[in-house]
């Protein structure tokens, strides 16, 4: 696929969610690396560039290409090997991360329990469906997580699985908060303090979570904890288009719309994240960022060879 088709794929959410857009630009760079001729650095690089600008709060992207463009070989055979080498690795970290993670999850929901879920997140949604084919009876609410809907997505998917599923609006979460016994969520990115930053409207239901003394829980991989946080560097919450919420006759009149996609979740809301190396308090985003993501090689030396602005 041409790069900036790809691209634009991510840019317009035809491929939407963490994982998938880590692993659609994982592939994208392995085909594209096949098809580079002799200026391969040049071109991996602004290939690698054009991707990362699509979505720049989804650290699931950023590190999927750092790992990737950290590709090694003496001449351009060696460099594109290494390189299709370390696309795959990456693309079955995504795999065997998500089957981890469901199997460690779903050992944290009972038989009869009733979950929220919010925007369509495959690897919260792994979870769910894990705990279904173990045989517990549980259900389901989503939310529609406008303006997108992507709660729609979430339903459909839950209920081919055969799970209870029902779709309430965004702003009901706190009325139906009383029916749940526990949250579950996926996540854009995980800072080093621990805060999650997720789909917009994910921080209410952790506050309403907290009130209510409903545990929140957050599903996420290794690869969406974000080394340039503990850089010092602050997350970029995206805002889409007005279009995405108001309709073209209330824009010509000269009303305005914002349209973050993204909001923080401070760690004080999360009860636990679920990783692919176990269960961890959100404090441990810092050790999971070192120990895991080579912090050293990942900042201090990538962050030098692209200009990620």
């Amino acid at each position: 696929m041409d790069i900036t088709a790809a691209a634009e794929k991510i840019r317009s959410m035809e491929i939407r969610g963490a994982s998938r857009i880590a692993r659609f630009a994982a592939e994208v760079l392995k085909d594209y690396a096949t098809r580079v001729g002799d200026n391969f650095d040049e071109e991996m690089k602004r290939a690698a560039q054009i991707l990362l600008n699509t979505r720049p709060t989804a650290v699931s992207l950023y590190n999927a290409i750092n790992y990737i463009m950290r590709y090694k070989g003496k001449n351009v055979e060696e460099k594109r090997e290494n390189l299709i080498k370390r696309a795959e690795e990456f693309i079955s970290w995504v795999e065997s991360a998500q089957r981890r993670i469901a199997e460690i999850g779903e050992k944290r929901i009972k038989d009869g329990y009733t979950l929220l879920t919010h925007c369509n997140s495959s690897t919260a949604i792994a979870v769910i469906k894990k705990a279904h084919e173990t045989g517990k009876n549980i259900k389901v609410f989503a939310t529609e997580s406008r303006p997108r809907w992507q709660g729609h997505i979430t339903a459909r998917q839950l209920k081919e699985c055969g799970i209870d599923v029902t779709v309430i609006v965004d702003s009901a979460v706190r009325f139906f908060m009383k029916e749940v016994d526990m949250v579950i969520v996926g996540a854009d990115t995980i800072t080093a303090n621990g805060a999650l930053i997720n789909k917009i409207g994910t921080s209410q239901i952790a506050l309403c979570a907290k009130e209510a003394r409903v545990p929140f829980v957050v599903a996420a991989e290794t690869y969406k904890f974000s080394p340039r946080t503990l850089a010092g560097e602050l997350v970029l919450i995206e805002e889409r288009a007005e279009e995405e919420v108001l309709p073209k006759d209330l824009l010509s009149l000269g009303i305005k719309a914002r349209n973050p996609a993204f909001d923080v979740t401070p760690r004080d809301y999360i009860d636990v994240i679920i990783t692919e190396i176990g269960a961890i308090p959100p404090e441990m985003a810092y050790i999971v960022i070192k120990q895991r993501l080579g912090y050293e090689e990942v900042v201090e030396e990538e962050m030098k060879i692209y200009d990620y602005d």
